[in-house]
């Protein structure tokens, strides 16, 4: 296989799993998006590094660096080698990584000695271990979530329910109540999403996050009857924790004060709220796009892991550990389930 070939598998490859796994296009009915740049980059770093280990591993230093070059401009834009690469399509590009057909026996620890840098293809089957079981720690952690928005989407619908109509005490009690839903939502997903969480750097965890946040900072509920949003009524979320808290003196005085945009107010939030939760497990939103991404691809490292390992070596095997084991041993119960 000639230098442009072997990078051309590559390429394939590795852009076949990031597509995967990157969020399709979200519904128009979401009305925010959360910054993404940060999963682009990784992806592309990933890609980058892939083609270049399987050129090195098959080519030899010296045309690895040719196909660098060429990896380089279509990156930028200016050469031809993309277009080389769209133009015919592989829809199995694991099928095309072999040398006339030939796979030597793996060495006892794992590495393919036949071929020009077995410490690099190593290095690579490591790293598509570490991803496969990061994938399904994330489809099993999203899974929860999605599980969770829709019991925001009820917790909105409950405060209408619980406060159309009701006494000043009834109104106090439901706003505080769903402060204490809310805070159970902040609390288990804000260190999932963080740095070095499970979803960490996935859009859909992020959005879900950032949209039920913003339907409470809405300044426009109630607004035709006097009331900017739930701040009015001392209802607010803490620039620092994200969690929710309820003022009930600044509450009880818009109560005597306005009662009418009170309740407006409350109303027009608690619909808002629930039809953003929902939209964000929607059809061919999000949650559920990613999830569906998640899932080819899991499915297409295991069907594909055997002939990857015997061309380029077993790799290290993943060592999850915190959060992502638990969101693993997650994942193994709903397959098994």
């Amino acid at each position: 296989m000639s230098p442009l070939g072997i990078a051309s598998t590559a390429l394939k490859l590795v852009s076949f799993l990031s597509d995967a796994v990157s969020n399709s296009s979200a519904s128009s009915n979401s009305s925010a998006m959360a910054s993404t740049s940060g999963v682009a980059g990784r992806n592309g770093d990933f890609a980058s590094s892939l083609a270049l280990r399987l050129a090195e591993a098959r080519a030899g230093s010296s045309n690895a660096a040719d196909v660098l070059g060429n990896l380089s401009a279509s990156r930028s834009g200016s050469g031809s080698f993309l277009d080389f690469l769209s133009a015919g399509g592989v829809s199995d590009p694991i099928s095309l990584i072999n040398l006339n057909g030939k796979r030597a026996a793996l060495s006892a620890s794992g590495r393919n000695l036949s071929l020009f840098d077995p410490e690099s293809a190593f290095r690579m089957m490591t790293e598509i271990n570490r991803r496969d079981v990061n994938y399904k720690a994330q489809f099993a952690e999203l899974s929860e979530m999605g599980g969770d928005l829709a019991d925001m989407k009820q917790a909105g619908e409950q405060l209408a329910t619980s406060s159309t109509g009701g006494s000043d005490a009834q109104i106090t009690a439901a706003l505080q109540s769903f402060a204490a839903k809310y805070n159970e939502w902040v609390d288990r997903y804000d260190d999932s999403v963080a740095s070095g969480g499970v979803l960490a750097g996935t859009q859909a965890a992020e959005v879900a996050l950032y949209e039920l946040r913003e339907s409470i900072n809405n300044g426009f509920n109630g607004a035709m009857n006097g009331v900017h949003g739930l701040r009015d009524l001392g209802f607010s979320i803490d620039p620092v924790s994200g969690r929710a808290s309820l003022d009930v003196e600044k509450l009880g005085a818009m109560l005597g004060h306005n009662r009418v945009g009170v309740q407006a107010a409350i109303g027009e939030f608690s619909q808002n709220f629930a039809k953003s939760a929902e939209l964000l497990v929607s059809a061919n939103n999000f949650v559920p796009n990613r999830l569906a991404n998640l899932d080819r691809v899991i499915d297409y490292i295991n069907d594909n892991k055997t002939s990857l390992q015997a061309e380029f070596g077993l790799g290290d095997a993943a060592r999850p550990s915190g959060a992502v084991a638990q969101a693993l041993a997650a994942y193994e119960a709903m397959r098994r389930a």
